[in-house]
């Protein structure tokens, strides 16, 4: 376990979620600077960047952030990703979510590496009313090798809006996480070239006009049109006002909808929730949609 991003404040929740993993049966280990703090992050830019170095030479099965935050942008350039492919090849598996995005995405631009987009130690592990059974099950598939998928049922939508039956062949790459991140990296030599993907996308505190800015870019610059599909997972903690005056998260995906020739879903388990699934960040994927039932799915990935 070490952190990346941001410093943890809450120890409370810290030690909670590392006697949650032991309880569990795992061997925890806590990286020297798991808790160090310098202004809003676990440390100075090297300190981080030297807790990524100990986490790909650990021989780990899961190096697993704290937390999110933010962090990780701005010591992209420092680090060694080479290192960190070769981690993964030796059966490391990189986990995390929101601010981890950056690394994740960097990692696939840089040297095409799968990581998972999945749980954070605070935040999953360490609430005091528990962990997510979902969540837990799915962290136990991937420790285990179980894991080749994730179904979900999609909101309701009318009829004509998403096809009844929808498949895309394996071999799409799964790419993506929190959109304000991801929109970050665009223009830079860590934004994943990706033709042909399927793009998830989750985020959290992010009014809707927000979340369509940021989709707006993406779509000029030309992004979502070259993917064979778009998934939206959970966008939470907003606030609507007076001013919008019914205008939504759901107007945004509508407004998306009209401006593509492909499909895009809704309801994916995944985000800043306590329920969410673990998806292989740079795999390749299929994709299929029975009516309101979807489903990603993979073959083994190491």
């Amino acid at each position: 376990m070490y952190s990346p991003s941001g410093a943890v404040r809450d120890k409370a929740a810290f030690q909670r979620a590392i006697r949650r993993l032991q309880a569990m049966g795992h061997e925890v280990e806590v990286d020297a600077d798991a808790l160090s703090s310098y202004q809003r992050f676990a440390g100075d830019d090297a300190t981080r960047i030297a807790a990524i170095e100990r986490a790909a030479a650990s021989g780990a099965d899961v190096a697993l952030i704290s937390r999110g935050g933010y962090g990780l942008s701005r010591i992209l350039p420092g680090i060694n990703y080479q290192a960190v492919a070769r981690a993964i090849e030796q059966g490391t598996h990189f986990v995390g979510l929101s601010d981890f995005t950056a690394f994740q995405n960097a990692l696939l631009a840089q040297t095409g590496a799968i990581s998972w987009a999945g749980p954070a130690l605070l935040a999953d592990f360490g609430p005091k009313d528990g962990v997510d059974d979902i969540m837990l099950d799915c962290f136990e598939d991937l420790l285990h090798g179980y894991g080749e998928g994730a179904g979900w049922r999609m909101p309701k939508q009318p009829e004509g809006v998403v096809p009844d039956d929808f498949y895309v062949e394996g071999g799409a790459t799964l790419w993506g996480s929190n959109l304000a991140v991801l929109v970050s990296l665009l223009g830079t030599p860590y934004f994943p070239q990706v033709e042909g993907g399927i793009l998830f996308l989750e985020d959290v505190g992010e009014h809707p006009y927000r979340i369509e800015r940021m989709l707006t870019q993406l779509l000029h610059a030309g992004v979502l049109a070259r993917q064979k599909a778009i998934v939206f997972g959970q966008f939470t903690e907003f606030k609507l006002t007076s001013h919008d005056k019914g205008y939504k998260l759901q107007s945004v995906i509508d407004w998306l909808r009209a401006q593509l020739a492909i499909p895009v879903l809704q309801g994916l388990p995944y985000g800043h929730v306590p329920t969410k699934v673990l998806l292989p960040v740079g795999a390749p994927v299929s994709l299929s949609v029975e009516g309101r039932d979807a489903l990603i799915y993979w073959g083994h990935v190491a």
